[in-house]
């Protein structure tokens, strides 16, 4: 039989990516989006897509029953910290409501078919730790206390140990993956593609001023590239153990100065910085770095990309669209 994945999803950067990838592969690729945050058009026919919102449980069983995936892959979600605290309904409606309508349908088919067992990849956040990340000294493992510090962060608790919760008690196989910063072509609204695009911006006489309008350049951040993420998702769904949690980080930590040294090199402009204070915020975690240790011993995950190559690959897609 052949493969079948399922990405919920599909209009954000990682299921982007993760369809370009399954592409190559030739595996049969359904995938779900609604409200995109990328331009769906890039991975048009790679894959066959279907507008459906996570939230209703309906739509959500019906594909599952029809297509019965050997493999999920949960990505769909709203992703962003900031605007959790004005939407706190529907991050929680969209990730843990969600969430649970994959788990439902996949355990009222099995009701009927108890031979369907697929694998259900969950993309979880690092923000679950939260107030954790504050004292943390290095890299935090799987055992670090959840203490998230947003809605969103609160909503990718919930989706967390709804996981697990299937996993115990109806034997639904699950992977939870904690996801640390991840940037890459595609990305909107983290702090390399914000910089990326407006040098991009400026290199063809559109941006507001001739500076890089920058917050806290001292901050660290351990940073992957998103398709090193996705070969960390796939690892984990062919190798990693059921009901079981995993980090998700790279390996190599950053100063966000380090961002702009690599913008100057690959930019023709001489890139100059201003500190806006209002980009200046009252608490921010001086380090943001996983152990991804339980990970590459159990799949031999391996990165690939540096931040050089994440950035410049970054610099040229927005080039192309700009």
């Amino acid at each position: 039989m052949d493969k079948v994945i399922l990405i919920t999803g599909v209009g954000g950067m990682v299921g982007s990516h993760m369809v370009d990838y399954f592409y190559e592969e030739k595996a049969k690729v359904i995938g779900t989006y609604y409200k995109p945050t990328t331009d769906i058009s890039d991975i048009k026919g790679k894959a066959e897509l279907i507008e459906c919102d996570i939230r209703y449980y309906t739509n959500v069983y019906e594909i599952i029953e029809k297509y019965r995936p050997q493999y999920i892959f949960h990505l769909a979600a709203q992703s962003y910290p900031a605007v959790s605290w004005d939407k706190p309904q529907e991050t929680m409606e969209i990730n843990v409501t969600g969430t649970v309508n994959v788990f439902e349908a996949v355990k009222a088919i099995r009701k009927t078919d108890e031979e369907y067992d697929p694998m259900v990849v969950v993309a979880c956040s690092s923000a679950e730790y939260g107030a954790s990340l504050e004292h943390a000294e290095g890299p935090v493992d799987e055992n670090t206390p959840l203490l998230p510090l947003h809605p969103y962060g609160v909503s990718k608790v919930g989706q967390d140990l709804l996981s697990y919760q299937y996993y115990v008690n109806f034997g639904i196989r699950c992977i939870r993956a904690r996801i640390f910063n991840t940037t890459g072509p595609r990305k909107a609204n983290d702090v390399c593609s914000d910089f990326v695009k407006r040098v991009v911006l400026m290199e063809k006489g559109k941006g507001s001023g001739d500076k890089l309008i920058v917050g806290n350049l001292e901050t660290r951040r351990a940073i992957t590239d998103v398709r090193d993420l996705v070969s960390a998702l796939v690892l984990l769904s062919d190798w990693g153990g059921a009901g079981e949690v995993y980090n998700i980080s790279g390996m190599n930590v950053y100063k966000i100065s380090e961002i702009v040294d690599i913008l100057r090199k690959n930019t023709v402009l001489d890139l100059e910085t201003e500190v806006d204070e209002k980009l200046l915020r009252p608490s921010d975690e001086k380090l943001i770095c996983g152990d991804s240790s339980k990970l590459i011993e159990q799949t031999g995950w391996k990165q690939k990309y540096s931040l050089e190559m994440t950035i410049k690959d970054m610099l040229e897609y927005q080039r192309r669209r700009l």
